[in-house]
């Protein structure tokens, strides 16, 4: 079996597609305009996708409530510093910053809707193809 997605019910389901297409990079695969807005975003990989919709029949989770260790979504980044930097010049906040023993450098923000982001680079891959 392969993860196909993971879903995320937000409040704002297209202006947040839009802030991750822009500023993270993913790609539109499917968009539905009318509600509950189902929105399939990819990877450069083209392999991870995640869902973004809203849902009334579920409650939203209220991520800035949620500690980034509950709840994260991690990016592979080649220079996290920077994208940290660009993504809070577009409206992401800052939580953390971190290197482990290994020199993997591991920064945790909140995207504008309070969803923690993590960028990652690690110092060994742990999966083949990041």
């Amino acid at each position: 079996m392969k993860i196909e997605h993971m879903a995320i019910n937000v409040a704002d389901p297209m202006a947040m597609a839009d802030w991750y297409e822009k500023n993270l990079g993913l790609v539109v695969v499917k968009k539905m305009e009318e509600p509950p807005h189902m929105i399939f975003l990819a990877d450069d990989s083209g392999k991870v996708m995640i869902e973004i919709y809203r849902n009334t029949k579920a409650s939203n989770l209220d991520f800035p409530s949620l500690d980034p260790l509950q709840l994260h979504l991690a990016f592979v980044s080649a220079d996290p510093a920077a994208d940290a930097d660009r993504l809070r010049a577009a409206g992401a906040s800052a939580v953390s910053d971190d290197t482990l023993p290994d020199g993997s450098r591991l920064i945790m923000l909140r995207d504008p809707w309070g969803l923690a982001l993590q960028l990652v680079k690690r110092a060994k891959h742990l999966l083949p193809n990041p």
